[in-house]
This record gives C-alpha cells, sequence and structure tokens, in this order.
C-alpha cells in the first residue's frame, strides 16, 4: 500500500499544543487489508500526552475494502448500470486515555470511513478530490470547536 505518514508527522495548530509532532514507525496492522503506524515519540509541546505503549496505545490506521468491488457492466437494452457497489475505506486514529484519576486506561477513536461508489475513482475522480479536501479541510479549519464539543458536548 502507498499509505506511510511521514514522520515526523506535523499534526494540526490547536490550542493548547505548540507545534506538535508525531515520530511513527510502522507498526503491525491488526487486519491484512490495512496499514498501521504506531506513535513512538512527541514532539513540540504536548505537556501530558504520551507516545504508544501497550496500555495507552497510539496508532494511526487505514484500511482498504477486503474485495474492491468494480463497475458492473450496464443493462444491454437500458443502458442503465444498477447494482454499483461502494468501496469503504476507514482510517482509525487510536490513543489510550484515563478516564478519570486512578482508573486503568481506555481507547479513544477517530474513525473516518470513505465511501465511493466503484468506478467514479475513474471517471470522476476530481470530485473524490474534491470532496476529500474539504472534509480535511473542514476539520481542520474547526479543531478548535470540535475539541470544544468534544469537552463540552455543545455543538
Amino acid at each position: 500500500m502507498s499509505i506511510s505518514p511521514s514522520s515526523p508527522l506535523t499534526g494540526a495548530a490547536v490550542t493548547g499544543l505548540t507545534s506538535p509532532t508525531f515520530t511513527n514507525v510502522a507498526d503491525t496492522s491488526p487486519s491484512p487489508n490495512g496499514v498501521q503506524r504506531a506513535v513512538t515519540a512527541l514532539g513540540g509541546t504536548q505537556t501530558g500526552s504520551t507516545s504508544h505503549s501497550v496500555s495507552k496505545p497510539f496508532t494511526l490506521s487505514f484500511f482498504r475494502p477486503v474485495q474492491l468491488k468494480t463497475l458492473p457492466s450496464a443493462n444491454p437494452t437500458t443502458g442503465v448500470i444498477s447494482g454499483i457497489g461502494i468501496n469503504s475505506y476507514k482510517a482509525i486514529t487510536r490513543k489510550g486515555v484515563l478516564p478519570a484519576a486512578n482508573q486503568n486506561p481506555m481507547v479513544a477513536r477517530i474513525t473516518t470511513t470513505f465511501d465511493i461508489p466503484a468506478g467514479s475513482e475513474d471517471y470522476d475522480s476530481v470530485e473524490i478530490l474534491s470532496m476529500l479536501s474539504a472534509h480535511v479541510g473542514y476539520l481542520t479549519d474547526q479543531i478548535n470547536n470540535i475539541v470544544t464539543a468534544l469537552e463540552t458536548g455543545i455543538i
């Protein structure tokens, strides 16, 4: 697979962290159709945060479908293509967190799913590029508001 983030990876600007970076190394993916990186060191100022450990994992993973779907043939009479499959890719970030003082760590997760209709990666790839650019831009633009929403439950 060609998914291989740079190391160190530069994190997004977010209030409370100064120039965050994440040194990462190849890790064993929990699935053969995925790639995984473990964050082994933190850079910048991230007081209180920790890198990967057994009890508090910090991993970045990307998965493709086990069986990729292709565009089916059109109906010879109507020209309509029916039953177009969806290829679902996932990016998952896992981070061990403490839910309260003197408690065991639990794993927090962020999952982004990319559901792409078969055939569109060839026929209309610019729309996929635009969608992905907007998605990442939206998350980057709203990162501080997302942090506040996760802390307060208010959106």
